[in-house]
């Protein structure tokens, strides 16, 4: 059967920048981006899909003859403490339709990205393992813990193919800030480049493991196209790219805008990102199916700012 791919919130952050690489690998009549909402000068055609409606999602599944599901519908973290329950219901509800459309169709993979929000502050600082006792301490931690869970029960209850990454925070120029708390890690390249001052929620030297749009979106198709027998983890591999501070993406960006300038105020999503690892130990999904980033902070600044130039040269030019 050929393939027919179903990306679920295809106009977020991640979803975006995954629907592109996406389409260049595998062509745009094999992939059919979803959300609820449709997003300006957005690059492809969005179909309205309400994964919350589990026969409007079967409907397209079947319509479609989808073959994988990419499901990246979320409330992040800090969204989703201003309205708790609202954000499980969101989370946990379009998941599990999710996996109950897959086993009653002929989806044959399922991709659900888990977070770094899973761990707590209990848990062990540097390298963290992928085996950690999980005690999230937000909805948006607890929703990525009980969905690695089911995904590992439906695939030992039903035979379905769920793979899933922990991801850590992800720095990318296609889509603005979705509201989670590494995202002040994205702000500050907006805000550098349009020649304003950042004032950071977060501490100077609070150290978070963070990733490159580019190295994410390459490992969520790397690990859907790993043979099966590879996958040994069937909750949620760890994958790391850089541990960096706001105190380090401000001295990378003084190099190229010398007038820009930091403030710090924390506010409660300092609480949130405390809890959080400095670094994972991503040695597992190393090992079963070759993950390795390619970005550090310079290389990735680097595109950052050209991305990012020219997206703002563009709107000066056509406002």
């Amino acid at each position: 059967m050929e393939k027919s791919i179903l990306v679920i919130g295809a106009c977020g952050q991640l979803g975006t920048a995954l629907t592109k690489r996406l389409v260049e690998r595998y062509g745009l009549s094999a992939v059919w981006p979803t959300d609820i909402r449709q997003a300006e000068n957005y690059p492809f055609p969005v179909h309205t899909v309400n994964a919350l409606n589990r026969e409007e999602l079967q409907e397209f599944v079947a319509e479609k003859n989808i073959t994988e599901i990419y499901h990246l519908a979320a409330v992040l973290s800090a969204n989703g403490e201003k309205r708790p329950i609202e954000s499980w219901h969101i989370n946990m509800g379009s998941l599990l339709n999710v996996l109950e459309v897959a086993r009653t169709s002929a989806v044959e993979k399922v991709f659900f990205p888990s977070s770094i929000a899973v761990f707590n502050d209990s848990n062990q600082k540097d390298r963290t393992p992928e085996d950690s006792y999980l005690t999230p301490g937000t909805v948006y931690g607890l929703s990525k813990a009980a969905g690695e869970n089911w995904a590992k029960y439906y695939f030992e209850k039903y035979g379905l193919d769920v793979r899933s990454i922990r991801y850590p925070g992800i720095i990318g120029y296609d889509a603005l800030p979705g509201g989670g708390t590494t995202d002040y890690a994205v702000d500050i390249y907006h805000k550098a480049v349009k020649g304003e001052n950042f004032d950071c929620f977060l501490e100077k030297d609070t150290a978070l493991p963070m990733l490159f749009m580019d190295d994410a979106t390459k490992a969520a198709i790397m690990l859907m196209e790993a043979p099966a027998e590879n996958i040994k983890v069937r909750t949620s591999y760890n994958i790391g790219g850089f541990s960096l501070r706001p105190i380090d993406f401000y001295e990378e960006l003084k190099k190229d805008f010398p007038n820009f300038e930091i403030t710090y105020s924390a506010d409660y999503r300092q609480q949130i990102a405390n809890q959080w690892p400095n670094s994972l130990d991503d040695s597992t999904a190393k090992k079963d199916w070759g993950w390795e980033a390619e970005f550090d902070l310079a290389a990735m600044s680097k595109i950052m700012i050209e991305k990012l130039t020219a997206y703002y040269n563009h709107e000066v030019l056509n406002a």
